[in-house]
């Protein structure tokens, strides 16, 4: 276990947070985190509409999800150029960087033109179901435009006003990225956007089975975050995953059928209370159950942010992380429920996600009640006292070990003031 520990702490860890730094993956972490608010108002607008059949003249707030989250590749196609260029330390031209990844993903989603000359885009193509094609449009468009942002038309010390220079280093980039839109989709007729979940459609199906829904879970919430590495890490992917997961069970729902996506938006609610490993139980355990003054404060500290799935104080405070005695029940614990909510949808003891909940911040049994009703809330309850039974002997043997710790050091302390007040007794004799 301790070379284990080692090579993680030492070679793994600092690998992964460097990796998380790569301006690639920063950019389009840092482009999914900025339409957040646009994603929580969509879902907000879930809940309003929710009391549309219940209140007889109720407004219908749907244009407010339509212009907010029903515009999400949108934006991304527009924030992933623009964030990638500034990372790249190429500031001067990251707006028009955005600007282009704009009109490329516009072309990607293949528009049609009626007669009138008006231009016709499916809606689903510009919300959440586009979310994969925005991402590797606005990626293309960030790495052509910083392969040419070495080149320019003008000496640096030239007197032509910035903004002209840049209008001009731009038009090539541009003119060529807008042609392999036009090329393909107007000349060709070959839709890159279909082509492109098709090239994903394995990783999507991969997310949805047991094997890579756990690993997803199990790896990001659990295993890397007790070594100290965000779970945001993986939000990219994750991300990707299940808001095109609960585009395509609303999509079904529409239409008639039945939700068939596992791993959709909403899901980690069944078995992330109190954050990932489901450390609401131990927090709870620390605050009214430990015996040492350490993990009464943890317990303290940690308790409100618990309570909303925020676990940071918990991790980093107890510790968890790099403690092998609390690391172990959160991976177990962290292994089973992923594995359990897999198996429960699976074989529909629990409602597949439909319903866009967004406030992952709200204490746990609203989250879980709002994407899976009364049946949900159980489940859940069900994963929290699994959870407690796990964490129970651990936190056990780790307050004990506070306890004689705390003994110890109370014991040396006394030490240090009797030697001390030995040598002022024999100092004034």
């Amino acid at each position: 276990m301790k070379k284990f520990m080692d090579w993680m702490t030492d070679k793994f860890a600092p690998r992964m947070n460097k990796l998380a730094r790569n301006p690639w993956i920063a950019s389009v972490q840092e482009a999914i985190l900025t339409a957040m608010p646009m994603i929580f108002i969509g879902s907000f607008t879930t809940v309003l509409t929710a009391f549309g059949g219940l209140i007889e003249g109720f407004p219908d707030f749907s244009p407010l999800s339509t212009f907010s989250l029903g515009l999400l590749s949108l934006y991304l196609a527009y924030l992933v150029p623009y964030l990638l260029m500034e990372k790249k330390r190429h500031n001067k031209t990251k707006k028009e960087a955005g600007l282009a990844g704009i009109g490329f993903f516009l072309m990607l989603v293949s528009p049609t033109f009626d007669e009138a000359g008006n231009i016709l885009f499916q809606s689903s193509t510009l919300g959440n179901g586009g979310m994969i094609a925005a991402l590797i449009a606005g990626l293309f468009v960030g790495f052509v435009m910083n392969a040419f942002s070495t080149h320019s038309f003008f000496k640096e010390d030239s007197a032509i006003p910035d903004f002209i220079t840049v209008w001009f280093d731009t038009l090539i980039p541009i003119l060529m990225i807008l042609f392999v839109g036009w090329l393909f989709t107007f000349q060709l007729h070959i839709s890159i956007f279909d082509c492109i979940y098709t090239l994903f459609s394995p990783i999507l199906k991969a997310g949805d089975s047991f094997l890579g829904f756990v690993v997803l879970y199990f790896v990001g919430y659990t295993f890397l975050y007790t070594f100290g590495i965000s779970t945001w890490v993986i939000y990219p992917i994750e991300s990707a995953l299940i808001l095109q997961g609960i585009a395509a069970n609303q999509a079904a729902v529409a239409a008639g059928n039945a939700a068939s996506v596992i791993n959709a938006d909403g899901v980690s609610y069944y078995f992330t209370l109190g954050g990932g490993g489901c450390t609401l139980a131990l927090g709870l355990m620390m605050l009214f159950m430990a015996k040492s003054k350490k993990c009464k404060v943890i317990g303290k500290a940690s308790l409100v942010p618990n309570l909303c799935n925020i676990n940071e104080p918990l991790v980093f405070g107890a510790p968890i992380a790099f403690n092998p005695i609390l690391m172990v029940p959160m991976w177990i614990i962290g292994l089973l429920a992923p594995a359990l909510t897999w198996f429960a949808l699976y074989f529909d003891l629990l409602p597949k996600v439909t319903t866009l909940f967004s406030f992952w911040y709200l204490p746990g049994p609203i989250c879980s009640y709002a994407v899976g009703g009364m049946v949900g809330l159980i489940f859940t309850l069900f994963i929290f006292v699994l959870s407690w039974i796990i964490y129970y002997p651990f936190f056990k043997v780790y307050d004990k070990q506070c306890v004689q710790k705390e003994a110890e050091d109370e014991a040396q302390k006394a030490k240090l003031a009797a030697r001390k007040n030995a040598r002022q007794e024999t100092n004034n004799a």
